[in-house]
């Protein structure tokens, strides 16, 4: 990622954190819309799991200038969410359900490079944790 796409991650994400509840439920609500089969992933309260998705993607985005961090964390991320179960293809539908609530949170804010930044560090994400599950 360039400087200008970190930038512009972290910017659009400053105004969803502000919003971290509603954002977690408009994530979790379309992506269980997009992937009904995702939901008994989810065993426990949904509204604790936003909680901890918005706090991952704090330590994530603060640690994009740090690769070596980031990567550690998404390894273990991965290993973790393959022992919950989690199929590479539903990285699929969570990146789909990411798009669309940045989406629909920043509406006309939504520029096409914010879009491109966010599609790129989502694939790289998915990319990590696929290949630490992988290797679980």
């Amino acid at each position: 990622m360039t400087d200008a796409d970190i930038e512009r991650v972290r910017e659009s994400f400053a105004h969803l954190h502000r919003r971290k509840g509603e954002t977690a439920a408009l994530f979790y609500a379309r992506l269980f819309e997009i992937d009904p089969e995702i939901r008994p992933l989810f065993k426990g309260d949904i509204a604790a799991q936003g909680v901890k998705l918005m706090e991952m993607l704090t330590v994530a985005i603060a640690t994009l200038r740090d690769p070596g961090g980031l990567t550690a964390l998404l390894n273990k991320l991965g290993r973790e969410h393959r022992g919950y179960g989690v199929e590479e293809r539903h990285y699929d539908s969570v990146g789909s359900a990411l798009i669309w609530t940045l989406r629909t949170s920043l509406g006309p804010a939504f520029m096409p490079e914010i879009e491109r930044a966010w599609t790129a560090l989502y694939r790289d994400i998915a990319g990590t944790m696929i290949a630490a599950g992988r290797n679980a």
